[in-house]
């Protein structure tokens, strides 16, 4: 009688630890190379409670900043591998594998902000990002403004031929080099966790980001001059890995989508915010900021555009320069 009691008991107990497992909450792993203290993460961070009210519990987020989780190439990969299951990315590191979805992140691609925006909400941005489903299987849910990339450097630049030959870092994706190579620059890939140090031991001369990012990562402490060539009105793609994807119900992935539009809605708000308030708050720090007239450098980049380098066909550029 005894031992039929612990049987039992033993019974009630593992029935209750099944159901409890059943229940347990999954943390989604989401994954970037951005800075704890920027918006893109603590918009991303914002989101975890959110998802967990809206999924009863089943689903939360963790995030991991500043490449904890490895550099952008490694983050995109972890996608199919499962290994992450949400990242941020650039444009361009989407485009390594479908090529068109990188027109968006290209250099003096859109006219301004305006254009820009209704590009992220346009039929072609939506067959794009159908386009990189079909190519990887993986989920593209959102997009995130990132600012207007400037260059960073110890000498002014104030016209295309003082950019001759200049070692500048850029992110290791191929048409982030366009640009440098349309006004005869050096363009030098560098993971973005070691730019910090190659600019201060001299492996490179220049960089290129948004002002937040610049502030963010302290590049200014090793650059004199921010010289404001908007080269890049760039953006970052939330994506989510299929095989995340897959183990979710309709209803979950209904939550997890409207969690990471509203993240990407969050941060950027911040940055355009930012961009507003850094020009004068670097001038404060003592860093020389230099307008340029930038006609110059979107005339030589220009020329580029369907050009040996360009991963898209004539027909999407056209269509997207045709935006309203």
């Amino acid at each position: 009688m005894k031992n039929l009691k612990q049987t039992l008991i033993g019974t009630v107990a593992l029935l209750a630890f099944s159901g409890s497992a059943a229940m347990a909450e999954t943390a989604l792993k989401w994954a970037h190379v951005y800075e704890p203290t920027e918006p893109y993460h603590t918009c991303a961070v914002a989101s975890s409670d959110k998802l967990k009210a809206a999924t009863d519990g089943r689903y939360s987020i963790e995030v991991f900043p500043a490449s904890s989780l490895g550099k952008e190439v490694d983050i995109n990969e972890g996608l199919s591998l499962g290994t992450v299951d949400i990242i941020y990315t650039g444009q361009l590191f989407a485009g390594r594998a479908f090529g068109p979805i990188a027109i968006g992140g290209a250099p003096f691609m859109f006219r301004d902000y305006d254009h820009w925006d209704k590009y992220r909400n346009s039929e072609l941005f939506e067959d794009l990002s159908k386009g990189y489903q079909d190519a990887t299987k993986n989920h593209i849910t959102s997009v995130t403004y990132y600012g207007e990339r400037h260059v960073t450097s110890n000498v002014p630049i104030d016209k295309p031929e003082n950019m001759s030959g200049l070692k500048i870092r850029v992110p290791n994706a191929p048409l982030y080099m366009m640009f440098p190579r349309a006004v005869g620059a050096n363009p030098t890939p560098i993971a973005f966790a070691e730019v910090y140090l190659a600019l201060q031991q001299g492996t490179v001369d220049a960089q290129e980001n948004p002002l937040p990012t610049i502030q963010a990562k302290k590049f200014y402490e090793v650059q004199k001059h921010i010289n404001l060539t908007g080269h890049i009105t760039d953006a970052l793609l939330t994506i989510v890995g299929d095989p995340t994807w897959q183990q979710m119900d309709e209803a979950d992935r209904a939550a997890l989508g409207t969690v990471l539009d509203e993240a990407a809605d969050c941060a950027t708000q911040q940055i355009i915010d930012k961009e507003k308030s850094l020009v004068q708050w670097f001038k404060d720090e003592g860093v020389d900021v230099r307008d340029v007239d930038r006609g110059p450098f979107r005339e030589a980049t220009m020329k580029l555009h369907n050009g040996d380098d360009a991963t898209w066909d004539q027909a999407t550029y056209d269509k997207l320069q045709a935006i309203k």
